[in-house]
Order: C-alpha cells, then sequence, then structure tokens
C-alpha cells in the first residue's frame, strides 16, 4: 500500500487526487490530507510542514518519495500508466518526470495567489529518494 500526502487546500493537488482517486490501481493507494491529524498520527516523524510544500509518498515499508519521485510513484500505483512511471523512473528519463514536477511546482504557485505554499521542488532531493520498486 502506497499512502499519497497531498496539499487539501492546493487546488492542482486536489484535482490531482480526484485523478488519482478514479484511477484503476495495481497498488492500494490512500490519500491523505498532508499535515492533517490522520497524516501526524499515522506518520509522527515526518516533517509535516514539509509535505504540505511538496507531494509526499509513504510505502508501508517505510520508504518516503518526494518531488519527481513521488509524481512517478503515484503513476505507477496504477494499471494505466504504470508502464510510463517504469520509464520516468529510468536515468534517462527521469529528468522529464522532474520537469513535469517542477512545471507543477510552477503551475501550484500561481494557483497559490500569493500563499507561502508554491511547491517549490529544489535539485537536492533529486538523488536522495527511494528507488521505484521492482515489478
Amino acid at each position: 500500500m502506497l499512502t499519497v500526502l497531498y496539499d487539501a487546500d492546493c487546488p492542482l493537488c486536489a484535482r490531482f487526487r480526484s485523478w488519482l482517486a478514479r484511477q484503476a490501481t495495481l497498488v492500494p493507494l490512500e490519500l491523505v490530507a498532508a499535515g492533517s491529524h490522520e497524516a501526524r498520527a499515522r506518520f509522527p516523524t515526518l516533517d509535516h510542514d514539509r509535505t504540505l510544500a511538496e507531494i509526499t509518498v509513504v510505502g508501508d515499508d517505510g520508504s518516503i518519495w518526494t518531488h519527481e519521485h513521488a509524481w512517478v510513484m503515484c503513476l505507477w500505483a496504477t494499471r494505466a500508466h504504470r508502464a510510463l512511471a517504469e520509464r520516468l523512473a529510468r536515468p534517462a528519463w527521469l529528468p522529464l518526470a522532474r520537469g513535469a514536477a517542477y512545471s507543477a511546482a510552477g503551475l501550484r504557485s500561481l494557483l497559490a495567489s500569493g500563499s507561502d505554499r508554491g511547491g517549490d521542488y529544489p535539485e537536492r532531493c533529486a538523488g536522495t529518494c527511494s528507488p521505484l520498486p521492482e515489478g
């Protein structure tokens, strides 16, 4: 099972959550509002302020994915988009996933209308997140 922590106050995140909830999945997904009481109770060691700034996916084994890796994991869980996720997870394709994550962050920033929740995805995470699981 994967838990997707998303910013419920962000229009882009809410739309993505709705889209993801409609997908047929190969891996069960739980969609939980980042920073919520439920998220804090289930994942007490996470930096919950950070989960409000960037999509975060938590595996039932404790693995954590953020930034483009989180987007890829969301696609990987779906029946229709798993093959795309497996391509995007390859080193040669990961920059495309990173670009999509940066584009989403930019759009999120525009939609935030002056709030401090822009979803700014720094490069430092790109090589530090867990790899895509086999399968």
